[in-house]
């Protein structure tokens, strides 16, 4: 591993841009990422103004201000740039390790590709890409990041939803077995969603106000657990509704198990993975009577909400999962990166 951090720049700049930023400077001293740029077509006093407040989590814990084309961030200056395309940025002059693209727009391999072209060594997405074929890997962290050999160059950090669900299921395939899914997952509003009443270039639905219904979208979930998890291909159905809150969802898992099973036993296995494994520090536990609120700024992946699993007959298990969706995602998009670039230097040595 190099004795300095890993050299990472952001294209994109808006939710998950800044909670990666912010959530960065929360690790304080264990951090071993270094942002030292940003694209997003924000003017300087815009990016200033959302870095150091913001709605949801408060007021940035450290000293912000513009000066030129620099973003200091405690001293450190991140090198804003605003230019609309890939090629546009000379990645190559920032030397930097890694990009981690936060703006959601590039989902096939030939958008993604134009990052390389354009010099980026390597490419982390925040978003899943349109199918397996468009990426090299994607990586839900605690389950497969070992699957990472060093020589990908685009790996996808999936979705948020993913990254809550696909744990537990994995868990609950292997200690019970999994028949069928359903899954629901109710989520707090989106930018996708206007305030009043507008327009919406593809669904209906988004055309109504984020803050008066609560409104049914589509969802890539069920694809996106079949691609990490295929061995319950065919077996998942997914639907998203919308709710009128700024942050943190949940998931509402029905399940029907190979074997008969109850809520105890449920429960003591959801409970001991947040204890020991490679889960530990990415799932939670809790019995106590929350609110959803009582989860903004949590890091876990999931938080597993044990006064709310039912077992229906001996075989049909209902659960819910709390998760922030902005923040816990923004605290896996920097486990990824370092396992990333942590595997893609160690493949770089042994080639040498």
């Amino acid at each position: 591993m190099p004795n300095r951090p890993y050299r990472v720049a952001l294209n994109g700049y808006g939710r998950i841009g800044r909670c990666v930023l912010r959530a960065l400077h929360e690790r304080g001293a264990d951090a071993r990422l270094q942002i030292v740029a940003l694209n997003d077509l924000a003017d300087q006093a815009s990016i200033e103004y959302l870095t150091r407040f913001d709605s949801t989590h408060g007021r940035f814990p450290g000293e912000v201000k513009v000066d030129g084309d620099c973003l200091h961030i405690s001293g450190d200056c991140v090198k804003v740039l605003r230019q609309s395309t890939p090629e546009a940025v000379d990645w190559a002059a920032l030397q930097i390790d890694l990009l981690i693209e936060c703006s959601g727009q590039y989902t096939t391999r030939a958008q993604a590709e134009r990052f390389l072209a354009a010099g980026a060594p390597r490419v982390l997405f925040s978003q899943p890409m349109a199918s397996e074929t468009d990426i090299d890997a994607t990586i839900v962290y605690g389950v497969n990041q070992q699957q990472l050999s060093g020589r990908e160059l685009l790996v996808s950090n999936a979705s948020c939803t993913t990254n809550c669900g696909v744990p537990l299921l994995k868990l609950l395939n292997d200690a019970v077995g999994i028949e069928y899914v359903s899954i629901t997952t109710i989520h707090s509003a989106m930018n996708d969603q206007p305030v009043i009443d507008a327009y919406h270039h593809e669904d209906l639905r988004r055309t109504r106000s984020a803050f008066q219904s609560l409104i049914p979208v589509s969802t890539g979930l069920a694809r996106g657990i079949e691609r990490l998890l295929p061995e319950l291909q065919g077996r998942i159905q997914a639907k998203a509704i919308r709710v009128p809150t700024l942050n943190v969802s949940c998931l509402d898992i029905t399940l029907q198990t190979s074997r008969d099973t109850t809520a105890a036993e449920i429960n003591q296995l959801l409970q001991a993975a947040t204890e020991q494994g490679p889960l530990r520090h990415l799932l939670a536990y809790t019995e106590f009577p929350h609110a959803s609120c009582d989860f903004n700024h949590d890091p876990h992946s999931a938080i597993i909400d044990g006064s709310q699993t039912r077992v229906s007959g001996p075989r049909l298990v209902n659960l819910l999962a709390w998760f922030d969706n902005e923040w816990g995602f923004a605290n896996r998009m920097l486990d990824v990166a370092e396992h990333f670039l942590d595997v893609s230097t160690t493949a770089a040595q042994s080639a040498t």
